[in-house]
């Protein structure tokens, strides 16, 4: 209730270009845990999805949780579940 339409192509463009700006600082073989406090695709499994695509030295590791639902990118928590707001997780390791 807190974001408008428009709030979330500004948001998507934010969380883009940290991710571009941080992941030339990873180490080859390091990690990246990729977290939002959103429900939104945009800002979420679709963000990890075009990443994946644009930087080959880029990989998903499977988050090998029990909570959250597991998405084609990453997992996501829904607001209410076991009385938590609505986030997003998904763990991006450098290829050597």
């Amino acid at each position: 209730y807190l974001r408008k339409p428009s709030d979330i192509k500004t948001l998507a463009a934010q969380q883009k270009r940290l991710l571009e700006t941080l992941w030339p600082l990873l180490k080859p073989g390091g990690q990246l845990l990729y977290v939002t406090c959103s429900v939104f695709a945009e800002e979420n499994h679709l963000q990890i999805k075009k990443f994946l695509a644009d930087n080959k030295d880029a990989q998903e590791e499977i988050l090998a949780v029990n909570w959250g639902h597991a998405l084609p990118n990453g997992r996501q928590i829904l607001p209410g579940e076991d009385n938590l707001d609505g986030f997003y997780y998904a763990c991006l390791s450098k290829k050597n």
